[in-house]
């Protein structure tokens, strides 16, 4: 897909960008409730919400706090590759221990955000899962400590 399909495909209107920042805001406001703030209907609110989720545009899902969850170790792996980096984040993606993966430049290829039950499970997802990968050449992990921040309400363009 070229970038100029890309940025048409993404231009939305001002309407569908409010109904995205309500629910930025509050992922359970109901579509009437939203409705009265942007000027349309329940009927059309909803309607509306179906295709941005159909057309990938957002996503509707509850954010949890992995730690409530039984998750004690999150990283941040910075990895680099030789050879086709797409697959190698395609074999990641795949990984269940893994949120979150996007290609990059700079010191590395990828960077891969996990989620893991504790240590021994983030030893086992780097000594068995990606470091094994035969185009991975280093990982680096950064382990966190604490989250300071995390929002998902910055708003449409």
């Amino acid at each position: 897909m070229s970038r100029t399909t890309r940025t048409r495909q993404s231009q939305l209107d001002e309407i569908s960008k409010q109904i995205i920042e309500q629910l930025q805001h509050d992922g359970r406001k109901s579509y009437a409730e939203i409705g009265k703030v942007v000027g349309l209907s329940e009927a059309a609110v909803r309607q509306r919400v179906q295709k941005l989720t159909d057309s990938g545009v957002m996503q509707i899902v509850a954010v949890t706090d992995p730690l409530r969850l039984g998750f004690s170790r999150q990283a941040m792996i910075g990895i680099k590759c030789v050879g086709d980096v797409t697959e190698v984040a395609e074999a990641l993606s795949t990984l269940p221990a893994v949120d979150y993966v996007v290609l990059t430049a700079g010191s590395f290829d990828l960077m891969v955000e996990v989620v893991c039950e504790d240590d021994d499970h983030l030893i086992a997802l780097l000594n068995q899962r990606i470091r094994t990968l035969p185009q991975v050449t280093s990982a680096e992990t950064f382990v966190y400590l604490k989250l300071h921040k995390q929002f998902y309400n910055w708003g449409t363009r």
